[in-house]
């Protein structure tokens, strides 16, 4: 991993050469590559040399308590060793996710379509706290993100929930939460305290870039407008706004009643059908190419239980990489990033392993 490590450094000294050069600057393609590898190698290094001190530090810790005889000094220094213990394991685990090398499509934006699934009432209020927790998770990110479709559910929380989400590393991020989210609980509806398990599903749909042109005849599509209505029905615009578009040759329908005017409702449901027909053609293009298995990971495919929230227990446990971490009150307020980074660090891992010969 060192070697590696110093590889890259030495690559980032020629970047920043690189950026120096007037020429560079008048090549916009050029420049925003150039600029994006920079950003990433400065994180290495920077993570890097954090490491570096802490495992240092330990070093010198652990020379000194052999060397300690007060009690009281000794139990500090215990409790120094033990603190930078786990960040040396906090920091090799951010490192292995940052010597993912870069995918073009890192940056490329998303959409998150949640669902509720078995459980009723009680799914449709956890697709609200997915929905809380990814838009608390982007804060963090400093990510943007966008309501683009929602179906209110009377009982709190929603059917179904669509947000855009656009920044630094979004998709590296976001592509595998994909699947079938599971939570076990006590409703606020359950009278006698029992624990129930429902389930909400998750695509993850990647905006198309400007070089993935998606091309829509408008003869294509069935426009319906119609008024838009909140929980119970209850119409909460008194003009027809609403859109819901039907692309006939593939039976997709998109909708959005979030904005008063038409034009914008019908702007976001066209943005909807062209990610899912740009999603619909990168599944057909993988099968064709024999390798589907692999490139399900993070394509919307809801059919795999990935993850269980187990609110009891204050347990999130990742079931693709045997992942468990009793800090579920933490995760909800949006900090799912240990977790993104140890699945990015896996699935990599199982592409190298996949591309080597037997």
């Amino acid at each position: 991993m060192k070697e590696k490590i110093e590889k890259l450094l030495l690559r980032l000294e020629e970047v920043e050469t690189a950026l120096g050069n007037p020429e560079v600057h008048s090549d916009k393609k050029k420049y925003k590559e150039l600029s994006q590898e920079h950003s990433y190698l400065s994180e290495l290094r920077d993570v890097y040399h954090r490491l570096q001190k802490r495992e240092k530090e330990l070093g010198e810790n652990k020379a000194l308590l052999k060397e300690e005889s007060d009690p009281e000094f000794t139990d500090v220094i215990r409790d120094d060793i033990e603190k930078l213990e786990a960040q040396v394991i906090a920091l090799k685990g951010k490192i292995e996710s940052l010597l993912v090398p870069p995918d073009p499509n890192d940056h490329a934006n998303v959409m998150m379509e949640i669902r509720a699934g078995t459980g009723g009432d009680e799914a449709a209020i956890f697709v609200g706290d997915c929905v809380r927790m990814y838009r608390l998770y982007a804060d963090h990110m400093g990510w943007k993100y966008e309501t683009l479709a929602l179906t209110d559910s009377e009982a709190g929380g929603y059917k179904e929930y669509i947000l855009s989400v656009t920044g630094k590393n979004v998709n590296r991020y976001l592509q595998y939460e994909a699947g079938t989210h599971r939570v076990q609980r006590v409703p606020v509806t359950e009278t006698q305290g029992r624990v129930h398990t429902s389930a909400i599903t998750i695509a993850v749909l990647m905006e198309p870039g400007e070089e993935e042109k998606i091309e829509i005849d408008e003869r294509d599509l069935k426009i319906d407008t119609y008024r838009a209505s909140g929980a119970g029905g209850q119409h909460v615009n008194t003009t027809d706004s609403a859109v819901r578009i039907t692309h006939e040759p593939t039976g997709v329908v998109v909708y959005c009643q979030e904005e008063r005017s038409q034009h914008k409702n019908k702007e976001k449901a066209l943005r909807v059908l062209v990610a899912k027909l740009a999603e619909e053609k990168r599944r057909k293009e993988a099968e064709e190419r024999a390798s589907l298995r692999s490139s399900q990971v993070g394509s919307g495919d809801r059919s795999e239980r990935i993850r269980t929230y187990n609110y009891s227990q204050n347990r999130v446990t990742d079931h693709r990489i045997n992942l468990t971490l009793y800090k579920l009150d933490q995760i909800m307020e949006g900090d799912l990033k240990e977790i993104s980074e140890a699945l990015i660090s896996h699935f990599y891992q199982e592409k190298l392993n996949e591309s080597i010969p037997e």
